[in-house]
């Protein structure tokens, strides 16, 4: 995994003391309340930059065969693999002015994906399509977006700047119901909601946020207007401003090189550093990745999920950061139980931690000249406490003169803006744009936000059947007294840090049981038994993560900082074997989710 000297039980106690009170340093008492959603007085943040003309159009009132909730990759590759199924009438329902998801709304300058976009990017094999960087810009995976749905016929039934308000079960016609806020009451056999977990952008509350009289946005709606440029740089529009961006992570590490080339001063505002590795971006070719025959793209992929849920492969063909550091991801993703856990098995993971937590801290004193800026860019946690990133230009922008770190731990985060500035430990930074890198609100989307009220049954609603006893599903997807109602997403389900791998299976599954439902003449339900099975199957072995996750620094992993939910919420042994499970399931017993139509 590295070659740094594995720290002894000394150093390892030095460590967790260190780690306890950058932790303490950072812990705010309200949570996840110190976010703000992009709402009411602060709706501005999330309306869409990119928005094409939007041409008026008479509400619709038709019937299709599959309704989705979600044009991003999940929607994408529902309606590809209903295609697939022969099935004809799949309206897409998307917020946005075309298809891609977070692909659509981000994208900021230095934009990439963190994962090879040979195994990122789907139905390479179905497109013929071989991604031309290792990992690639924004721009390539949106188009990539774009080719599956243009293949597969997903236009001309989709709706755009459209949101979907509700969904209602009709008992009488046995369809859904699906409204929209354009007026939209169309009838839909079966609904597909496909709305990620992080969708919607949210904001520091920062007291005097709605005061500051510069520019101001979210990363997620880069307004290029502003900054001249384009996802690939030449912001030129920065030239002469003082600059400031709030957030280091994924987003922040990959902005703040672009910003720090062309503002005259740039402030980063940071409350605790990511990891970040090194990235090692190039162009590709078709030889370099082997892709001269036919499922040469699922091989990579499945190679990848392999190694990254903690499962053994003859080789590496990805060979990345992230597989590398495969063994420190046991504690962020469910993986298969090792017969060596417990006390010896803790013990050999601690160590494996610090040593590569230790070499990303050296790396950042080699790389970053001024030793008290270094100090503060050091990552003081274990490796899952946050998602790692990976940049090779993102140190080495805090050795320019025009960029400054100011750190803000100590002051657990930003005191307060003003009408020309930010205010740390006393010292207001006066600042002529102020950019927002601060991420998405987690879970406030789709189904389980109540945001999109599901009326099923007799009108029960979703989350108030779930509120009583919990979440209740089969695997994950489907739930007794709401019929022919299929989600997407995580919850009792698969999770990978390569998550289009997760959908396009979870893609394939929801084909299937619409293949098997219009076949039997059917309708897609499992009985309570069925959901009682699978919630023992999820609490049988569920790993004991809490106190890791308690223990690390505040982000949204853990609840900034309140821990991980309580119960089981993802398949306990891996998305390897849970995939294989999926299969063995739709050959043997998909009959179980499926019951009579009522005559």
């Amino acid at each position: 995994m590295t070659t740094t000297q594995l720290p002894d039980s000394g150093e390892l106690a030095e460590l967790r003391q260190r780690y306890a009170l950058e932790r303490e340093r950072r812990v705010r008492p309200d949570g996840a309340g110190q976010y703000r959603p992009t709402e009411a007085e602060f709706g501005y943040y999330a309306a869409d930059p990119y928005a094409k003309e939007t041409a008026e159009r008479d509400p619709l009132h038709d019937t299709v065969d599959v309704a989705v909730v979600g044009g991003g990759f999940g929607g994408i590759l529902t309606g590809a693999r209903m295609r697939q199924q022969g099935v004809e009438r799949v309206r897409i329902v998307d917020e946005g002015s075309d298809f891609g998801g977070t692909w659509y709304w981000n994208r900021y300058p230095g934009i990439h994906c963190d994962v090879e976009s040979h195994v990122y990017l789907p139905m390479l094999d179905e497109t013929g399509y071989v991604p031309e960087w290792k990992y690639s810009p924004g721009e390539e995976i949106r188009r990539h977006a774009m080719r599956i749905a243009e293949m597969y016929d997903l236009y001309p039934d989709a709706l755009f700047s459209t949101s979907v308000t509700s969904l209602t079960w009709d008992a009488d016609t046995e369809k859904w119901i699906v409204a929209t806020d354009r007026g939209d009451a169309f009838s839909a056999t079966y609904v597909v909601t496909a709305t990620g977990t992080l969708t919607e952008p949210k904001l520091p509350g920062i007291p005097g946020i709605e005061t500051f009289q510069g520019h101001t946005f979210h990363t997620s709606r880069w307004d290029y207007a502003y900054t001249g440029g384009t996802p690939d740089g030449g912001l030129t529009g920065l030239a002469g401003k003082r600059v400031g961006i709030v957030g280091t992570g994924a987003t922040g590490v990959q902005v703040i090189p672009m910003l720090a080339e062309d503002a005259s001063h740039l402030y980063v505002f940071q409350r605790t550093p990511s990891s970040v590795d090194v990235r090692g971006n190039r162009r590709t070719t078709a030889e370099d990745v082997r892709a001269d025959h036919d499922g040469w793209a699922r091989e990579r992929r499945e190679n990848f999920l392999r190694i990254v849920s903690g499962e053994t492969a003859d080789e590496d063909l990805v060979a990345d950061r992230w597989t590398s550091s495969a063994a420190l991801l046991e504690k962020l993703l469910p993986s298969f139980r090792r017969e060596d856990g417990g006390p010896s098995f803790e013990s050999a993971y601690e160590v494996a931690d610090a040593a590569k937590m230790n070499e990303l801290r050296t790396r950042v004193e080699l790389d970053v000249t001024d030793p008290d800026t270094a100090e503060k860019l050091k990552p003081w946690y274990r490796y899952a406490c946050k998602r790692p990133t990976f940049s090779d230009k993102y140190y080495a922008a805090f050795n320019r003169d025009n960029v400054s770190l100011v750190d803000t731990a100590d002051t657990h985060g930003i005191e307060r803006i003003t009408e020309d500035g930010v205010v740390v430990g006393g010292t207001t930074y006066a600042l002529d744009c102020l950019i927002f890198a601060t991420g998405f609100s987690v879970g406030v989307s789709g189904v389980q936000s109540g945001k999109l009220p599901v009326h099923g049954r007799g009108g029960t609603q979703l989350l108030h059947a779930w509120a009583q006893r919990g979440p209740r599903t089969l695997h994950g997807f489907t739930s007794n007294g709401f019929p022919n109602l299929i989600r997407m997403g995580s919850l009792h389900n698969a999770s990978s840090v390569n998550y289009t791998h997760i959908l396009d299976e979870q893609a394939v599954h929801a084909a299937a049981l619409v293949a098997a439902a219009q076949a039997e003449h059917a309708v897609i339900e499992p009985s309570p038994e069925a959901e009682d099975a699978w919630l023992a199957v999820m609490a049988k072995d569920a790993p004991d993560h809490e106190w890791f996750h308690a223990e690390c620094t505040p982000g949204y992993y853990n609840r900034e900082g309140l821990g991980r939910p309580n119960g089981p919420t993802a398949y306990p042994h891996g998305a390897v074997a849970f995939h294989q499970l999926l299969a063995r399931w739709r050959e043997e017993s998909i009959g179980e989710a499926l019951r009579a139509k009522e005559v």
